[in-house]
């Protein structure tokens, strides 16, 4: 940490003045940065000087700026093709351009593509303001189109298999994490080309700790993320880092452009190569924990709720009975790791769940039908440890789009109309 890092304001002013001045005190930011720079430099190949994409980048008025800037410089990309948002370049705690300085967030990237339209830059790449996620978007001929974080955790686990096939690595020891919620489509690319891929809960310290026991077990574990554009891309970051994954897709996309292709294009490569991955994720509000509680233990008790359905329901060692079909889809699996009911039908004959256990509802379903297409549906239903939400994280998997997008909005349906009771709840929905 450095002086320039700390507001000089009371108490802080006080307190940080008397550790800087203090014998013993070493400011040892210059170190920590060439430390950090020499990792991000033998993370990427040096950029072809025959690239001419122009990319337009905003820290959205955080702290990013400056190393998402020489990053990119000492792979090689030229100033000329870096266009910083002036307006949100500088960090701002007023956040003045932006409702919400969340790069995923609705709007969020507007001053961001507008600029784009103005330079002729076919890419916005976008930290958000601890500069710890990474977003980004591609100019095509529809529009702008928004990577969601599972589409950009796809291509950049891509982009790492794509690196140990280059270098004749031995896949068998190739390992990567994501969280429980994320994408099924690296779990698919696991299962086509022979890597080893690992789930775990939400957040970092779970992707983090997952990944070192993984390299401790003799693994090369060089990605992690959760949906929520939230990337670890190497080995000496055990953590996300949103510069990092800046300058990983930023590899990507102009090693695509020397063979007249762009990360949408191959996007849909990976789709026609693992099956066709579409996700539907959002959250009802409820501001009265009773009725959450209630809404969850209904979902453990779904045979008495609808008579007749017992037979078909999945019934737990601790009694509760799950629901066996949503949206005309039959459920295959289902885990509950929530304390005190912890289940997972996959692993007979206790059936306890390998993951750790929460004091929040967490429920996931899978569910699938050989009759339509093979189609495929993961559901996670879940609470919010800091909001007043039920959250739900759905994706469908298939190769007919317009009936996955079809299940999809059936299932939403059913969970808001049958298994939420929302108008019944006075749940809100966003």
């Amino acid at each position: 940490m450095s002086k320039l890092d700390i507001e000089l304001s009371s108490p802080w002013s006080i307190a940080s003045k008397r550790a800087f001045e203090h014998p013993q005190s070493l400011d040892v930011t210059d170190e920590m940065y060439e430390a950090y720079f020499r990792i991000l430099k033998g993370l990427t190949a040096p950029i072809s000087p025959n690239s001419t994409i122009t990319f337009v980048t905003t820290p959205m008025h955080g702290v990013g700026n400056k190393p998402v800037l020489q990053a990119l410089q000492n792979m090689g990309l030229s100033l000329q093709r870096i266009v910083v948002v002036h307006e949100q370049q500088d960090p701002d705690p007023e956040f003045p351009t932006v409702p919400f300085p969340n790069p995923e967030e609705h709007g969020a990237l507007t001053l961001a593509m507008r600029k784009a339209d103005e330079v002729g830059a076919a890419y916005v790449l976008a930290q958000d303001p601890d500069a710890d996620r990474f977003s980004a978007a591609q100019r095509t001929s529809a529009g702008w189109h928004q990577f969601s974080g599972d589409q950009l955790g796809s291509l950049l686990a891509s982009r790492i298999l794509n690196k140990y096939k280059e270098n004749g690595k031995s896949i068998d020891r190739l390992a990567m994490v994501a969280s429980t919620v994320s994408s099924k489509m690296i779990e698919s690319m696991a299962k086509a080309e022979g890597f080893n891929f690992v789930e775990c809960l939400t957040g970092f310290k779970y992707i983090g700790n997952v990944a070192s026991r993984l390299s401790e077990d003799g693994y090369d574990v060089p990605f992690g993320y959760e949906e929520a554009i939230g990337f670890m891309v190497e080995n000496g970051i055990r953590d996300k880092d949103g510069v990092s994954a800046t300058v990983a897709f930023v590899e990507l996309v102009t090693q695509l452009e020397t063979r007249g292709s762009s990360a949408f294009q191959y996007l849909e490569e990976l789709y026609e190569r693992y099956g066709y991955f579409e996700t539907n994720n959002s959250y009802f509000i409820c501001r009265d924990p009773p009725t959450i509680d209630a809404i969850f233990a209904r979902l453990r008790q779904y045979s008495s709720v609808y008579p007749g359905s017992s037979n078909n329901s999945f019934r737990s060692p601790a009694g509760a009975t799950y629901p066996a079909t949503i949206a005309s889809l039959r459920v295959h699996s289902v885990r509950d790791l929530t304390s005190e009911y912890g289940f997972d039908s996959t692993r007979p004959p206790h059936f306890q769940p390998d993951l750790p256990l929460s004091g929040g509802h967490m429920i996931t379903f899978r569910a699938g039908s050989l009759e339509h297409d093979n189609v495929e549906v993961a559901l996670t239903i879940r609470t919010s440890g800091t909001e007043p939400k039920i959250k739900y994280y759905l994706e469908g998997k298939g190769s007919d789009r317009t009936f996955i997008a079809r299940i999809l909005q059936k299932v939403v349906a059913e969970i808001r109309n049958d298994w939420m009771e929302a108008t019944k709840n006075n749940l809100q929905e966003p």
